[in-house]
């Protein structure tokens, strides 16, 4: 049972050695020293208590901003302090995987303190992913002005696949991601549905003029990209402004995709997945002539979550790099890119055992955790 890769230590337990087990044991020491292909790393416990941590976002001040899918938001302090849940918040669909999920500032939050949320919200047939903008004050612990500026266009019952993560572009607009709720995976190919869908809105939800599909009969004008299955990591080049996404595949087939507006990406039809249990094959084939191909894709599912490029100076070998977290695989993913291709994967902090549901890069240049499976906020630092 023993694997004979992952050796690391305790900075609190001196040069104690341990070896990653195929199913990870939750052992956890406040520092830990872990080695990556490149450099020693040290995974720092920032903050504990918070009940399925879905998102960070970081304040002007240092600060973050942390949303549990349960439906609170906190403020977390540099030093792991907790703040009471911001007030103001809407009612939340919070079952299966759905709840309260991403949260970003927004473009002018410096001035004006304008938030955006993602979250499942309950209706009178079963529930949607929807967004909503909001003036935050920080030092009340409250939000005004909430706004609902967009819902997915349908409401099925269920508690699976709604994305869904929000990223400004440097225009101004929002992107947004959209799961296909599942059991209504053939509205992903539908353009008159928001399941399965990349949409793009402004901050006040209308649709911006040069999207793709505005102005085509029979299409939602908010639609960027279609045929995606349930995707929880965008994020965008910082040197090209390329949105890159990453979704979850059935049995198989999680992929990494360059998202281009008006394309298609695939599902149900193309895809290297395979239905639950039985293993058959879904749809027609792996490629098609119109189909986008993803740039990376994980057979075994690593389950992905969290995205984020490094552009810091902390980990210098490490600039220009994707991260993505991983939750069932419970590790983290390091892809280095090169003209629009991945030309290497390294699994980082597998020993660990813990579920990544976010990856961001921090105001410092260091790389922080959203740790599913503890409840933690971590940080990664040069050992």
């Amino acid at each position: 049972m023993v694997a004979a890769k992952a050796v690391w230590c305790t900075t609190l337990l001196g040069a104690l050695l341990f070896t990653a087990v195929l199913v990870p044991v939750p052992v956890w020491a406040r520092d830990v020293i872990v080695r990556t292909e490149t450099a020693s790393v040290k995974v720092s416990e920032v903050a504990r208590g918070l009940e399925n941590p879905w998102s960070l976002a970081f304040l002007p001040d240092g600060r973050m901003l942390v949303t549990e899918r349960p439906g609170r938001m906190r403020v977390v302090t540099a030093d792991g302090s907790l703040s009471a849940p911001i007030a103001g918040l809407p009612e939340v669909h919070a079952q299966g995987q759905g709840g309260l999920l991403d949260v970003a500032l927004g473009p002018r939050f410096a001035e004006d303190g304008l938030i955006v949320f993602s979250y499942a919200e309950p209706t009178a047939r079963g529930a949607r992913t929807a967004v909503a903008r909001a003036r935050l004050d920080l030092d009340g612990l409250r939000v005004h002005a909430v706004q609902r500026i967009f819902a997915q266009s349908e409401d099925p019952s269920g508690s699976h696949h709604w994305g869904s993560r929000l990223v400004f572009s440097p225009d101004g607009s929002l992107f947004v991601t959209l799961g296909d709720r599942y059991h209504f995976r053939d509205r992903a190919q539908a353009l008159d549905s928001h399941l399965g869908k990349v949409v793009r809105i402004a901050v006040d939800g209308s649709a911006p003029a040069d999207n793709p599909f505005r102005g085509r009969a029979g299409a939602l004008p908010e639609i960027w990209s279609y045929g995606h299955r349930n995707l929880q990591g965008a994020a965008l080049d910082p040197q090209t402004g390329a949105l890159w996404t990453h979704e979850h595949g059935p049995q198989g087939g999680d992929e990494l995709n360059l998202t281009r507006g008006g394309r298609n990406y695939g599902w149900p039809v193309i895809t290297h997945g395979r239905e639950y249990v039985t293993g058959r094959k879904i749809g027609e084939g792996t490629e098609r002539a119109d189909v986008e191909a993803p740039r990376w894709q994980w057979t075994p599912s690593i389950a992905p979550s969290g995205m984020a490029f490094y552009t810091g100076e902390a980990f210098p070998q490490w600039r220009g790099n994707l991260f993505v977290g991983a939750l069932k695989h419970q590790l983290v993913v390091r892809l280095v890119l090169e003209d629009g291709k991945v030309v290497h994967e390294e699994r980082m902090l597998s020993a660990l055992g813990r579920r990544i549901r976010d990856v961001r890069q921090g105001p410092d240049g260091r790389l922080w955790l959203l740790d599913e499976s503890g409840g933690r906020i971590l940080r990664l630092d040069p050992a």
